[in-house]
């Protein structure tokens, strides 16, 4: 059972707690520590009357008991309130036909207007405390109607809508809404129940349940429950998966109506909407089928068959191939969306293109296999009708084979690599490999889920898809924080993932949330950023893969907490939220290359280059003229030549001591000037056709250090080398 659950320091304002309910929860919440607020207007269950005999007696008991209470005989507040129960009791029963207009307005002025008022009015204070529990008091009425209770229904069923709309509002300040519609006895029900049913529905019995909603260690909110007699059932909206009636550019007729009446009404696989977003999310998906498929007016939604087959249809399916080009600007636009900063010098490699030994890092390769998403290419697909308002980013998975080309264009094929039926939802495996020339650069794997999209009748598992792992049963042994921006977003998205949830506030209400939220792939690469920078000091040939679920939302300016065990070349971990301890990345990995593995695939690729036949001449003109070129140079040139955007090799050419020499690897000293640029355009330096200055302006020649000495160059290239 646990421990008692107390209210020791809580403020708790019940309103009609003169008797029956309010008396029983103002007795619960004192006996728990609870100062009570004891809120009586002392009138009948006509609403006629005002006096302060009934909530005085409350508070006397209350006392009696050793408990702590005070009296109110009107809209009185204080600030301090942090729970409040809105019991309002008054009761005008007419039937229709006789409900005059003070009748509906006196019972709508109390319930609903009532609740209104009190609930305003403490709103603001349980804001900046970021703490409240709000119950409000609806009805068996409200929820499905009762002869003779129009006013009372109608005023009832208002109270869930307004709390349903407060749970929403009040989630991102720790303000808790719920509803609960009691079966028990009280000053109103004594004239429609027989006095022995109202002492079997104790109000003690409704009790416990308000109790646990207004506790701190609840979670729940939006909930509607009905209690009674010791029973408590939670209440959810379902709804028929209906039937399209009308075709493109055709009128919808009653006739149509009537025609598919019997699957409008059929609640087999009926959805159960939890949110405005999934209720007007269907309808989107709707305007998307009439648009782009022309569906026919027998056409439904929930036919099962048709769904399987469809779905089994896409698998295997091929998206157009499509081609990313990319510069080291996009590099570096992505680097800094993650985090990387000059900071840290470490960094520096990932956000300089000066940098010796500048480079993307690994999971840029998402940002290339996302275009396919980005692109609506599933949308097109046949046997797929996806609702881009209902799809999300469930797992990612990213294999590098070899690092990522500093600059280049890579071609990208996208394929359905399987579907699974998850009941609540579909999850879409989407394979993304991207080459360069015929070389396979990458593989990226998409596992998207489709909310409301299951119970097909489809496989649940697949071989196919990337498992996740769980993390070790230890303390991590590596843990690193990074705080986000708040435009952490907006940073991001300039990478491709133009999605106005991460940016629009209004979007970002439409779809549940309190504010824009941070890409799950931002995060992501936070948490692989630091797994390279701590377990391969940043060496991108040692990154092989990456698998990782998406958890729970982000949002720009929380501080992101990665938890690192390692195990081998394998590193697990898991992203928190360091404000909250939301884990937001779970069961997720990164496998590295042993150094030994790297040094052995990677052996230097100068042999391969056109540029060594040219420094290899070098090295012997200089032989002959050496020491009159070091008089006038008098300075050391470490070259970084490039082939498909990677460092095929380093040269060296010494002019500061001796009689000069040129040599293949780093400067055993500290160059003085530093040039990057490809194998290719040496070449045309070489031969003249690529002028070095246009070429640095352009930004196909990169230079750090003391670039005037480059100039010096000319002597070396024409006329001494003579080449």
């Amino acid at each position: 059972m646990g421990s008692p659950l107390r209210f020791d320091g809580r403020v708790v304002l019940v309103t009609g707690a003169g008797a029956g309910l309010g008396r029983a929860y103002a007795l619960a919440f004192a006996e728990r520590g609870a100062l009570v607020v004891v809120n009586d207007l002392g009138g009948d269950f006509k609403g006629v009357g005002k006096g302060s005999l009934a909530a005085d007696k409350v508070v006397e008991e209350i006392r009696r008991r050793g408990g702590k209470a005070v009296a109110s005989y009107g809209m009185v507040f204080e600030r301090t309130i942090l729970l409040i129960f809105l019991q309002l009791i008054i009761l005008r029963d007419r039937s229709f036909a006789r409900i005059s207009d003070e009748d509906w307005d006196i019972i709508h002025r109390v319930h609903l207007r009532g609740s209104f008022q009190v609930t305003r009015a403490a709103w603001d204070h349980m804001k900046k405390q970021k703490y409240g529990r709000i119950i409000m008091t609806s009805s068996a009425s409200g929820i499905y109607g009762n002869f003779g209770q129009a006013n009372y229904s109608a005023a009832k069923l208002g109270l869930l809508g307004l709390a349903n709309s407060l749970a929403i509002e009040g989630r991102k300040s720790n303000i808790h809404c719920n509803t609960i519609a009691p079966n028990a006895g009280s000053r109103m029900t004594q004239t429609v129940m027989p006095e022995d049913l109202v002492e079997a529905l104790k109000p003690e019995y409704v009790a416990p349940l308000v109790l646990w909603l207004c506790h701190e260690s609840c979670e729940e909110n939006g909930g509607l429950f009905e209690v009674g007699a010791g029973w408590i059932g939670k209440l959810r909206w379902e709804r028929t998966l209906g039937a399209i009636v009308r075709q493109k550019n055709h009128p919808m007729t009653p006739e149509a109506v009537k025609a598919n009446w019997k699957k409008i009404c059929d609640f087999e696989n009926a959805s159960k909407p939890q949110s405005i977003q999934e209720s007007t999310g269907s309808i989107i998906e709707v305007l998307s089928k009439i648009d782009s498929e022309g569906v026919s007016a027998n056409h439904t939604s929930h036919a099962t068959s048709t769904a399987t087959s469809g779905f089994a249809g896409a698998i295997g399916q091929k998206l157009p191939p499509f081609s990313y080009a990319y510069t080291e600007l996009e590099a570096i636009m992505y680097a800094l969306g993650v985090g990387a900063s000059i900071k840290d010098p470490k960094d520096l490699k990932f956000v300089y293109e000066g940098s010796s030994d500048f480079s993307c890092l690994p999971t840029f390769g998402v940002i290339i296999g996302q275009k396919s998403l980005m692109g609506g290419g599933l949308a097109e697909i046949p046997g797929l009708s996806i609702n881009f308002a209902k799809v999300l980013h469930g797992e990612q998975y990213l294999e590098l084979y070899k690092p990522l080309p500093r600059a280049g264009k890579l071609k990208c094929e996208a394929v359905v690599a399987d579907v699974l039926d998850k009941g609540s939802g579909v999850v879409i495996i989407m394979d993304v490999y991207s080459y360069s020339e015929k070389e396979l650069i990458c593989h990226n794997q998409f596992s998207l889920f489709l909310v409301g999209s299951g119970g097909f009748g489809g496989k649940r598992t697949s071989d196919k898809v990337k498992v996740a792992v769980a993390i070790p049963n230890r303390p991590p042994d590596a843990v690193l924080t990074d705080t986000t921006s708040l435009n952490q977003a907006a940073l991001y998205r300039l990478s491709g993932d133009w999605n106005p949830l991460h940016i629009d506030p209004n979007f970002a209400s439409l779809a549940g949330f309190d504010k824009p939220i941070l890409h799950g792939l931002c995060t992501f690469g936070f948490s692989a950023r630091r797994i390279l920078q701590q377990f391969a000091d940043n060496d991108v040939s040692r990154f092989k893969a990456i698998k990782a679920r998406f958890a729970k939302p982000v949002y720009p300016g929380q501080t992101l907490q990665t938890e690192m065990w390692k195990e081998g070349n394998r590193i697990h971990f898991q992203t928190k939220v360091q404000e909250t301890g939301d884990i937001v990345i779970s069961n997720a990995y990164v496998d590295l290359a042993p150094t030994s593995d790297t040094s052995a695939k990677t052996p230097s690729e100068g042999g391969k280059l056109q540029s060594t036949l040219v420094f290899e001449e070098i090295g012997r003109r200089l032989k002959d003229v050496g020491s009159e070129v070091v008089k006038k140079v008098n300075a050391v040139f470490e070259w970084h030549i490039t082939k498909g955007g990677n460092i095929g090799a380093k040269w060296t050419i010494d002019l500061k001591s001796g009689s000069g020499k040129v040599y293949q690897g780093p400067a055993k000293g500290a160059a003085d000037t530093t040039i990057i640029l490809s194998d290719e355009d040496f070449m045309e330096v070489v031969l003249g056709k690529l002028d070095p200055q246009k070429a640095f302006f352009s930004g196909r020649l990169k230079a750090r250090g003391n670039i005037m000495l480059s100039q010096k160059l000319q002597m070396i290239l024409k006329d001494y080398a003579k080449l």
